[in-house]
């Protein structure tokens, strides 16, 4: 195992992780994000995440990608909530009304404290960050630590753990996009997908869960048994139509890490990424950018040229029942893990 460290601008840092394989992660303090994943595949080196060479291009590009996410992902509708008849309300986004991971630079944007910590199986990163009372205005001072590890397994380790001194929310998740090909010209629609997953969360126009579960049986949400990406950006069902591909919550039929609750497999099946996560739902979004996405590592990016797995409890929480509950409390202390580990053929 080996780790190294450098400049990457605006004040931030890069290092760089390296198991006994040959995989390198790079993850950043600049709101505590991969970066990249390279892997060895058939004597090459391919880089399966989205990601941009330097600081600057985030802040400049698109500042969600690879980042971790809080204090709460996904929409807040409105920006309102209420925590034991105390109401709440956020500054909205003054284009739609709501409230999108957290509010206005949020943990994507921050410089988090950083320790590294390196065994013989593993090397772990600690990004450390304190989100006082009233920032974005939710209650409560959050200390957040999220530790990003690279195994000899082949596992990336996402390990959350928060504390905070009022009732508060927190719903964090990492903002990853995965394009196993490495080629990010090209769209996702021939990688596959299994999600274990028996319902989804339906959305409205404007992307807000509508209460509503439906089932994917019968669907093109159906991803219960492996299926090309493709069967939901061509279609005519109205869900995806909505969005041009997905940007829903799934709800997972299980949690726990003795076997996998999604898997993406390259189109040749030579690489395949599984996810294990303690979350009951994962928001899987196909990058829907259209012709005016960002360009990555010198490379204009296809539309549908990435897929998040999102890892956390279904946007609408807080507001529907059956949905999970994201109200932390300072006697409950906040942990959670998510994996990715990572399978060559």
């Amino acid at each position: 195992m080996n780790v190294t460290q450098k400049e990457f601008g605006e004040k931030s840092i890069l290092y760089s992780l390296t198991n006994d394989h040959g995989v390198t992660m790079n993850v950043t303090d600049l709101g505590a994000r991969i970066v990249d994943l390279i892997v060895p595949v058939n004597g090459e080196k391919r880089n399966i995440v989205l990601g941009f060479d330097s600081a600057k291009e985030y802040y400049d590009k698109d500042i969600y990608f690879g980042a971790s996410i809080g204090r709460v992902a996904g929409r807040i509708k409105h920006g309102s909530f209420a925590i034991d008849d105390q109401n709440y309300q956020l500054p909205v986004d003054p284009k739609n009304g709501h409230v999108l991971h957290g509010g206005a630079e949020s943990f994507e944007t921050k410089i988090w404290q950083s320790e590294i910590v390196k065994t013989d199986e593993q090397v772990s990163i600690i990004f450390s960050y304190v989100s006082e009372d009233g920032e974005n205005g939710f209650p409560g001072t959050l200390k957040a630590d999220i530790t990003y590890t690279l195994t000899n397994e082949n596992e990336w380790l996402i390990d959350y753990q928060a504390t905070t001194d009022l009732p508060t929310l927190y719903n964090p998740t990492n903002h990853v996009y995965f394009n196993l090909t490495g080629d990010v010209t090209k769209s996702i629609a021939d990688h596959k997908l299994v999600v274990d997953a028996d319902r989804f969360a339906v959305v409205a126009d404007d992307t807000t869960a509508t209460g509503e579960l439906r089932k994917v049986e019968g669907t093109p949400f159906d991803f219960t048994h492996s299926a090309a990406l493709n069967q939901v950006l061509e279609t005519t069902y109205e869900q995806n139509v909505l969005v041009n591909g997905l940007d829903h919550p799934f709800i997972l039929n299980h949690t726990g890490f003795d076997r996998p609750q999604a898997v993406i497999t390259a189109p040749n099946d030579d690489l395949s990424i599984e996810m294990y996560t303690d979350r009951p739902a994962v928001v899987i979004f196909t990058a829907q950018f259209g012709e005016d996405g960002p360009v990555v590592r010198g490379e204009q990016l296809a539309n549908h040229g990435g897929i998040t797995l999102e890892t956390q409890v279904s946007p609408g929480a807080i507001e529907f029942e059956g949905f999970g509950d994201i109200i932390l409390y300072p006697d409950t202390p906040f942990k959670s893990r998510t994996i990715f580990k990572i399978n060559q053929e």
